[in-house]
């Protein structure tokens, strides 16, 4: 078979032509000892950074207009640092809820408490130590069970303990939870009895925990409930915080919170389908904006974070 004749193929002016790059989006060199604000605005104004900055106008808009921008994250973003970061939000007024799995409690109880955590499970699995810390079963499954005699979410439990034990806790300035109990900001725990090192303590309780984490559901969906024109992130919860919050959303909307003008944002280091489909896609398909936001945390969420501050202060 001979090849197509290309001889009277149709052509027309590059200049017609629609481009999706531009060299007034690329990157503009950093030169030294300059400022954030002037880094921000040399990155390329091209896919992620696209994103990043749309992102950073939705928090910014909702925060001058008085509406929530709520956080919910896994245990992974307080073992790479960065609860100085959500903690510094939480005091600006940036952050206006937080919604946490079971495994971040531990995580910030054990750094509030000695300024360490994080075992190596691989080193101790094999011998039944794994999850055998003594204080934090035992002081953890204790501010549960007094928390849930209260009446107080697993949250608010967990924070008020260790904000009335300051000696105790000399590192609880850096705790996500004494600092919403603090400052009367929420901060829910969701958890699935069975997943924590905490529940394999004699001390544990399983009403106290299931009633103190229903309650933090039903605290959670209020504020949802709330926020049209508000924001909500996914910080590093693959399973759990996505499927919370997608019920939440219903249990608004089902109550007359129409929830149309809402803006979700996962981010993680990689792309998992619960997050971009309960977070991104199905809550937003009513109306509002779903983002995606790939990247390791330790890097993504304090650019953020900064990206905000800056143009807030603007």
């Amino acid at each position: 078979m001979p090849p197509i004749d290309v001889s009277r193929l149709k052509t027309y002016p590059l200049s017609r032509r629609h481009s999706k790059v531009r060299l007034s989006d690329f990157a503009i060199p950093w030169q030294r000892s300059g400022a954030l604000k002037r880094f921000l605005a040399t990155l390329p104004d091209i896919l992620a950074v696209k994103t990043l900055r749309a992102v950073t106008r939705a928090i910014v808009s909702a925060r001058r207009r008085g509406k929530p921008v709520i956080v919910g994250m896994g245990a992974h973003v307080t073992k790479v640092g960065l609860n100085p970061i959500l903690v510094d939000l939480m005091e600006r007024g940036i952050v206006t809820a937080m919604a946490m799995n079971g495994a971040v409690i531990i995580h910030d109880f054990e750094l509030a408490l000695l300024g360490h955590t994080s075992e190596e499970v691989d080193a101790e699995i094999d011998s039944g130590r794994f999850g055998m810390a003594e204080e934090t079963g035992r002081m953890l499954n204790e501010a549960i069970v007094s928390g849930a005699k209260e009446g107080l979410g697993l949250g608010e439990a967990v924070g008020r303990y260790v904000t009335l034990r300051k000696r105790q806790f000399p590192n609880q300035r850096i705790s996500i939870l004494a600092t919403g109990a603090k400052l009367g900001i929420p901060v829910t725990v969701h958890v699935a009895l069975g997943t924590d090192i905490i529940h394999m303590h004699p001390s544990a309780d399983g009403a106290a925990i299931g009633a103190a984490s229903l309650l933090d559901f039903r605290k959670l969906a209020a504020v949802v409930a709330g926020m049209e024109g508000g924001v909500y992130l996914n910080l590093g919860s693959a399973v759990i915080l996505p499927e919370v919050f997608l019920k939440t959303v219903s249990l608004g909307r089902n109550l007359g919170h129409a929830l149309t003008d809402i803006t979700t944002v996962n981010m993680d280091f990689l792309p998992h389908y619960r997050p971009m489909t309960n977070v991104v896609r199905r809550p937003t398909q009513k109306g509002g904006h779903g983002y995606q936001l790939i990247g390791h945390h330790e890097i993504m969420v304090p650019l953020l974070a900064a990206a905000v501050i800056e143009e807030l202060e603007r």
